[in-house]
């Protein structure tokens, strides 16, 4: 009895996902080739793509701006993200501010599909986490105070 349940759940499970467009008629598939642009040869891999390109970091922590990063975080990442290394949904923080650039992790927090779209490393990632990060429409503010919080999990005094 307990693998006909199983059974029926996967079932379930399986034609549920396979559905793109809700009652009301959203779609809420994955755009297709025609309506994403992924010209890769202008994409900036130390950068990566959006409006910010020099964000300038103090090389001490601002402890208020780190407190404000945490509230939105606690609010917004912390339901995929762990502050280690270990993987939520999404891979873990740490080390993240070591391995990136300040402008990559604003341009990716602040408008992640087009990044994703372009980035062979966020490709990659997605494969692992099979989940694409979504847009928490975030202010350029509070993207920044995200941002010094992520420094002060990595060490950052």
């Amino acid at each position: 009895m307990n693998k006909l349940s199983l059974l029926v759940v996967l079932f379930a499970l399986f034609i549920s996902c396979g559905k793109s467009k809700s009652e009301s008629g959203e779609d809420f598939s994955a755009p297709t080739t025609e309506e994403t642009t992924t010209d890769a040869s202008s994409y900036d891999p130390n950068r990566g793509e959006g409006k910010h390109s020099n964000i300038e970091l103090g090389a001490a922590l601002d402890g208020a701006m780190a407190s404000k990063g945490e509230e939105a975080a606690g609010v917004k990442c912390t339901s995929c993200h762990k502050m280690t290394d270990e993987r939520l949904v999404g891979p873990g923080w740490k080390g993240v501010t070591e391995r990136r650039k300040p402008e990559w992790i604003m341009n990716f927090i602040t408008n992640p599909d087009p990044m994703i779209d372009k980035d062979p490393e966020l490709q990659a990632q997605l494969e692992l986490c099979l989940v694409r990060m979504p847009n928490q429409s975030l202010a350029d503010t509070e993207a920044r105070e995200i941002l010094e919080f992520m420094r002060k999990n990595d060490g950052v005094k």
